[in-house]
Parts: structure tokens; sequence; C-alpha cells
């Protein structure tokens, strides 16, 4: 199966069955065994399609003498997928791309289907001004217009359309050194002689950038670097971790902050690292292991309910908790189309948890509050109203890598200002 057929069949099964992209991907990619050439470009075109949706359908619409409603589906997904090689991968052979669309709509649709799609094609070819771009932010940046009107209300103005843009970008992998078992010069040497190109992070020490997958090389299976994006070392950072301290890691799968406070507490200590889901804890001890990370121990639990046999246990709790994800609109870019309702439900689960694990910690110890969302409900807010009923607790100043001086204990993380995911971190001391 070439990489464009195995676009067109994640694209087919996420708009049939709901099912988030990644999770098609990784399985039509196991299920066809492409090259790392055609992986990584079938990886570009899904997220290329489903970035800017919004965007391919109004230049569809632009060249259809009838309705785009009354397209077959598949007809729909085939034509997404070819329009946006035509437009935003200029090393694709234009009519290699009409060609193979028009193949495809031959297989999945019928005949008539596929003289659709090359006449429709054909026609974008001849007048590349039907795709020029429409003014409207919603259209232009495929981001349904409540969601955009939502992200203006949180970040202002001026930056929302650097967000949208951003939102739009491809990201490289980030990858942090596992100081536990190599540094990063040798790391990123490692790394080149098995043909990954690796960068030094801008900002960030023992942080390397990287394109493409990066699972299935011999440096990951040695246990040598783990997937980890800035933003969520920076919270780690946030939290200081130090080594023979007891740390409670409360909503912790897939294990990549465990995994970061206990390398910087140098393997000695303990940290307790849990997940409401079994099967997620055994991605926890899955990373440990493979790291040679020793200290941490995944439980099952619910962050929400408090643990009598717990209180006043920890020296430092990282409250990562569940959010909309709105801050990571990149790296799954169809968070973007979801139902926006169910998320004002989150702040009242995420300030359960904050109670919870409040109760967990020492006094004179440290909560790091953290989302990969920028909505302030969920995170400004949130936290001056727990302040307001928890005066024993306060914000507490701390300093970054990248981002420096921190006064307000408090801080949002822009993909379109830090380059890292959106994130919001807080640190609190318990008095």
């Amino acid at each position: 199966m070439s990489a464009r057929d195995a676009a067109l069949q994640v694209l087919i099964k996420c708009r049939r069955d709901g099912a988030w992209m990644d999770t098609a991907l990784k399985e039509q990619l196991a299920k066809d065994r492409l090259d790392r050439r055609d992986a990584a470009l079938a990886t570009r075109l899904c997220a290329a399609v489903v970035q800017n949706r919004l965007l391919l359908d109004e230049w569809i619409s632009r060249c259809l003498k009838g309705k785009r409603s009354d397209l077959q589906p598949v007809v729909l997904d085939v034509l997404r997928l070819a329009v946006c090689q035509l437009r935003f991968f200029d090393k694709l052979p234009p009519n290699a791309v009409v060609n193979e669309a028009v193949n495809q709509a031959k297989r999945l649709a019928n005949p008539r289907a596929a003289g659709l799609v090359n006449g429709l094609l054909r026609a974008m070819l001849r007048d590349p001004s039907r795709l020029s771009l429409p003014a409207d932010l919603p259209t232009r940046y495929s981001h349904p217009a409540p969601l955009v009107e939502l992200l203006r209300e949180n970040v202002g103005e001026a930056l929302l359309e650097p967000l949208l843009a951003s939102n739009n970008e491809a990201p490289l992998t980030c990858i942090q050194t596992n100081l536990l078992k190599t540094d990063t010069p040798a790391l990123q040497a490692a790394l080149e002689a098995e043909g990954l190109s690796a960068e030094a992070h801008p900002w960030l020490p023992d942080c390397l950038l990287l394109s493409g997958g990066v699972e299935q090389s011999a440096a990951f299976r040695e246990g040598l670097f783990w997937v980890q994006d800035a933003a969520a070392k920076l919270a780690v950072l946030a939290l200081e971790p130090r080594p023979g301290e007891r740390l409670l890691d409360c909503c912790a799968a897939p294990g990549g902050k465990s995994v970061a406070a206990a390398v910087a507490m140098g393997d000695e200590g303990s940290v307790t690292a849990c997940d409401i889901h079994a099967h997620k804890t055994k991605l926890i001890e899955s990373a440990a292991a493979r790291l040679g990370v020793t200290v941490i121990e995944a439980l099952q639990k619910d962050a929400s309910v408090p643990d009598p046999a717990w209180r006043e246990r920890f020296d430092r709790i990282l409250a990562d908790v569940p959010c909309s994800g709105l801050g990571v609109i990149r790296k799954k870019p169809d968070i973007r189309y979801k139902d926006l309702a169910p998320l004002a439900g989150l702040p009242a689960v995420q300030r359960r948890i904050l109670e919870a694990q409040a109760t967990h910690l020492k006094p004179g110890g440290v909560l790091v509050y953290s989302t990969c969302t920028i909505l302030k409900r969920e995170n400004e807010e949130l936290v001056e109203a727990f302040l307001a009923d928890h005066p024993e607790f306060s914000l507490e100043p701390f300093a970054l890598p990248g981002v420096g001086s921190v006064p307000t204990g408090r801080k949002t993380l822009l993909p379109c200002v830090e380059g890292t995911d959106g994130f919001f971190i807080a640190k609190l001391r318990k008095r």
C-alpha cells in the first residue's frame, strides 16, 4: 500500500468511526508495514488534511458545480487528500497526485465519481487562484468559529492569529536525555549514527529536537531518552525534585513527568506515579523499566479521592490534571473539531483533584498544578478559587530556562511565543 492510500484509510476511519487521528494512524502503519519514508509521508498527509479540513472544503466548494454535501463521503475524503497535496506538498508531482486520486475514487466509489475528481483537480491546476486564502480566521486556519471565539477570550486579539497559525505547524519531536544512562552529546551522536537528524533544543538543556518517528530507534529501545515536550519538562523543573524526597505524580500516565522527576532526583528517593486506569499504570512501569529508573512505583488510583493513609505524606506533588487539551492542537489536530460543551465540566473535576492532593502534601511542601490547555477557567481562575479557600497555600515565584523569572508563581506557555505546547504551570507552597 502506498503512503497516500494509507493516509486515505486513516482519514476514512476518522470520519466514519470518530477515531482519533493518532490512534488510527498507528494502527494503519502497523498493519501496512510501511518503510520509514512512506510512514513519515502518510503521517504528514494525515496531519495536513486534518489541520486544514475547513480550508480544503472551502476550496473544493469553489470548484464544484453542485453542493459539497451531495458528494459521497469517501469522494470528499479523496478530494481533501488530493487538494491538500496540490496546495501544501510542492515536491509531489501534481499529475501523480491527480492520477492516484482518480484511481482511489474508482476503487472506493465509482467511475462517475472518478471523473468528477479528475475534472475538479485539473480545474484547480489550471486556475491556482481558486486556492487563494479566505479572509475569515475560522476557515483560513480551520478552527471552528466557536473555538476561535473561545481562544480569543483567553489569549486576546493580538495573540489570536499567531496562535491559530502555530496550531497548524508541524512541531519537531522533542526528546529528553536519560542522564542516568548517557549524556546529551553521546545521545546526539548515537541518533545521528542511526540516520536521524538531531539538534539541540534552543534553550532547554539536555533536550534534543528531531523530525519523524523515533520510537523505532535503537537509542529509544536502549532507554537513552524519552519523548516529552519542553513544556512538560518545565513543569517538573518548577517542582524542583531533590534526591531522597518522596514525590507524588497523581495523574502520571504515560509516565514522562514521573521519569523526568526521577532522573532529576538521581534515581534516589521515591516517586509514586498514579493513574485511574489500570492499563495505563502498565505504560508507566514499561517506561521506567526501559529507562532503568528504579524509584517509580505505579499505582491505580483516582486522583480526585483523598487517601487518609497519604495525609501529609509527600514532599512534592505534581498534579498535571485532565484538561481540555487545547494547548496541544498542533500535535492532536482533531481536538479542534470536538464538541466544546462537555469541556465546561472539567474545572469541577480539576478542583476535586487539587483539593484531594492538597491533603497529601506535607507542611512546607510544594505542589505544582499544571494543564496542557490555555483556558483561564481551567488555569488561573481555578487556582485563584482554590487559594481563596485555602489560606495555608500560596503561590511561589520560580524561574525556568527559556522563560526566565516568574514572580507571580504561575505561567501560561504558548506555542506561538515559547515554541512549546500550550501549557499552564502554577507553583503552590503549603505553609
